[in-house]
């Protein structure tokens, strides 16, 4: 059931976020050299690396690690970086990798192929069982605020209480967060 969900809801996504796609996909563009889409390597279900599309927000040189992890994160965001961010705008074509089946609405964010202490977490947990998503129980509860210890703890809360309600509650409660900035660093 939660795959004809997602499927139906990314559907419906496209059909309203066409224009904003097209218009920030321009922006990345006109803003700034190299290709308007990332492509990151995430760890997925059953920790499968997967490719994982995302608007460019930094520049081409920047050093493959979580953001968190740059000495100096804004000296290597775009012009229109820091505003796709704090918007959220710029894991719209996440919407791909849904329609794909690599992720889900929601689930726990995807890892980063480098982030060995989050996937080990995860994998002793058992949150590696299932897709990672869009948003999350940890996306909502603190985002990039959260030591790696209490986001894996949100995800195994998660993973034990996934329900159809569970979901429309955290989808619901991202668009607050995210109209709301809540959480973002970067």
């Amino acid at each position: 059931m939660k795959r004809l969900f997602d499927f139906s809801l990314v559907l419906f996504a496209l059909l309203i976020l066409l224009i904003p796609l097209c218009l920030v996909a321009i922006l990345v563009k006109l803003t700034s050299a190299g290709p308007i889409v990332y492509w990151s390597d995430r760890v997925g279900r059953h920790n499968k690396i997967f490719k994982m599309p995302k608007f460019r927000t930094m520049r081409v040189d920047t050093p493959a690690v979580a953001t968190h992890l740059l000495s100096d994160p804004a000296q290597f965001l775009t012009p229109v970086g820091s505003f796709l961010r704090k918007s959220s705008l710029d894991e719209l074509p996440q919407l791909w990798s849904i329609f794909k089946g690599d992720m889900s609405f929601v689930g726990p964010r995807p890892a980063l192929f480098n982030q060995d202490d989050l996937i080990a977490l995860r994998t002793q947990y058992g949150v590696d069982e299932v897709l990672p998503g869009l948003t999350g129980w940890a996306q909502i509860n603190g985002r990039d605020e959260l030591p790696i210890p209490v986001k894996v703890k949100l995800d195994v809360d998660y993973v034990n209480s996934q329900s159809f309600w569970l979901d429309l509650k955290i989808i619901f409660l991202t668009f607050v967060k995210v109209l709301g900035r809540d959480g973002i660093q970067h």
